[in-house]
């Protein structure tokens, strides 16, 4: 029997590329789903979920608080590129900041509640740790003990998050919190460097890649939606978690493995040189396998394959 089989699980962002693969995956263990996004719901073929339009940032979440939710799912978020824009800080105090510290007002004693899964990131990581001057020949191993400091202003609020999540923790007898800190995450219909270059290439749209040697741990969706059920289920499993694949990825190989799946796509290749410091993180993902003896399973060729055909149906369709 599931841990979630029958239990009213609410999910902030189910629209999202993480959340319409979560949201399959608890309806199939027989959770009572109710997704909360203020984007309209795709449906993705997913059936038996509730889905109801709800900005967290701005509207009242009575809904959420009548739902009487025994695990929460907490994926809305925004994000931008690394080096972020001024124009994003708006965006990044409404969807990360407040929407948070409202979802979380409203369910600060709420006696339904057991459990609390907040989608962090290796963001809120020193970035000391894996950015070099010096062209990398090994990843940079990141695990829970890494050094603490958020590497931009989304990062920043996902530790935020994580604080305030854990002081209400502290405050209330037998609530968990999990905070799965993700790394680089693709997958179908998302906003990702992989995804968007994916879609340049079918359209046979130019493509400017710098610092080719950069090498990131890079984790379809799927494998993420994966990870976090199985967190839920796992009694032993609560704060920090890091989930990534725990292998890394140059960037070098993401654009032939491109080259191979979409013929012509080399021709539209430019290559941009170095441009900033070399990335090498990596997720240590061994807390995660003690926890929940799982590791994600979806290699970078597998996964860029399953976002092709995506991107090709879509295209088809339309």
């Amino acid at each position: 029997m599931s841990h979630l089989s029958g239990k009213r699980v609410l999910v902030t962002g189910g629209s999202g590329v993480i959340g319409q693969e979560l949201l399959q995956i608890l309806i199939d263990k027989g959770a009572i789903v109710r997704s909360v996004d203020k984007r309209p719901y795709s449906g993705a073929g997913v059936d038996d979920v509730e889905a109801v339009k709800l900005d967290l940032a701005e509207d009242d979440l009575n809904t959420v608080t009548e739902f009487e939710p025994e695990v929460v799912f907490h994926l809305a978020a925004s994000f931008e590129r690394t080096d972020e824009s001024t124009s994003f800080w708006t965006d990044n105090w409404a969807d990360n900041i407040l929407a948070s510290h409202r979802l979380i007002d409203a369910l600060h004693g709420l006696s339904s509640l057991e459990t609390v899964v907040f989608a962090s990131s290796y963001l809120v990581y020193d970035s000391d740790v894996y950015l070099s001057p010096v062209e990398p020949d090994r990843p940079t191993l990141i695990d829970e003990q890494t050094a603490i400091a958020p590497r931009n202003l989304c990062g920043a609020a996902k530790y935020y998050t994580e604080k305030e999540l854990s002081f209400m923790a502290e405050s209330e007898e037998d609530l968990r919190v999990i905070s799965p800190r993700i790394f680089r995450v693709y997958g179908q219909g998302s906003k990702d460097i992989i995804s968007r270059w994916v879609r340049a290439a079918l359209r046979g749209e130019p493509i400017t890649v710098y610092n080719k040697q950069n090498m990131f741990d890079f984790i379809h969706a799927r494998d993420v939606a994966q990870g976090l059920s199985r967190l839920v289920s796992t009694d032993a499993a609560s704060g920090p978690v890091n989930l990534g694949r725990g292998t890394q990825c140059q960037v070098s190989e993401v654009i032939s493995i491109l080259e191979n799946e979409i013929p012509g796509t080399g021709e539209n290749i430019t290559s941009d040189g170095v441009k900033d410091l070399y990335e090498t993180s990596c997720a240590d993902i061994s807390r995660l396998i003690d926890l929940v003896n799982w590791r994600p399973a979806l290699g970078i060729e597998s996964g860029i394959r399953d976002v092709v055909k995506y991107e090709r149906s879509r295209m088809n369709d339309n």
